[in-house]
């Protein structure tokens, strides 16, 4: 299978409807406005196939690269393929999902999260710090830099409110990732959280609200699920 057959295949399950939603979320053409549940049923026909997914994600096409990043083989996937990812990705959406997820259950992960939160491109900085969220989600801490997540924490602190829109709602998502799935850092977290306050973004022609994250985080501590990791960041 090709990815010119999976485009034939899903472009006809495309809805106007959902178009003009994922739109209001930054995507742009070409999109063909599939539900991920559609795209799941393919993903778990193919499983995994590397090069397709490599060539899906080349077409630019924002549901094919959603997909892509379902069947991607991330442990054949190279700094160049991750780096390629991040610069043609179809909208920031696409990087703080798709080359997030993938990156993080690669083998460069947390090198390559470290370059990109550094870019001055806010779609590149806004996919790094999405990528050390889905490290911390998924990685035992004893294969965590616990030190180093703190100087993070401290990083975000310090900076959160000049960087720009996408950026400032990955940070936060990070220190809420961080306090959620790395208990010997929740307190840290917490602290960090409450000194930076309430964060404002602008979240466009949607609904979604951005999470308070010490809030976020108490209620993950309510509900008994701190340090409770994930069998894989894709979704």
């Amino acid at each position: 299978m090709t990815a010119a057959d999976i485009i034939a295949e899903i472009e006809p399950l495309g809805t106007e409807g959902y178009r003009r939603v994922i739109r209001n979320h930054g995507v742009v053409d070409p999109v063909f406005g599939v539900k991920v549940e559609e795209l799941k049923k393919i993903q778990k026909r193919i499983k995994k196939d590397y090069k397709l997914a490599l060539d899906l994600f080349e077409t630019g096409i924002y549901d094919a690269q959603y997909l892509a990043a379902l069947i991607s083989d991330d442990a054949k996937m190279s700094k160049a393929d991750l780096n390629r990812w991040q610069e043609i990705a179809n909208c920031t959406a696409i990087n703080v999902t798709s080359v997030a997820w993938v990156a993080a259950e690669s083998k460069y992960g947390l090198e390559l999260a470290l370059e990109w939160i550094g870019s001055r491109n806010e779609s590149i900085a806004a996919g790094g710090w999405a990528t050390l969220s889905g490290l911390v989600s998924i990685k035992n801490d004893s294969e965590l830099d616990l030190d180093g997540l703190k100087s993070l924490l401290e990083r975000v602190q310090k900076t959160i409110h000049q960087q720009p829109n996408r950026v400032r709602q990955s940070m936060n998502g990070f220190v809420i990732a961080v306090g959620s799935y790395v208990a010997p850092l929740t307190e840290v977290a917490l602290e960090i959280g409450s000194k930076i306050g309430p964060v404002s973004v602008d979240v466009g022609n949607t609904s979604c609200k951005v999470p308070y994250s010490p809030e976020y985080i108490d209620k993950v501590r309510k509900r008994g699920s701190i340090g409770k990791k994930r069998a894989t960041v894709k979704c």
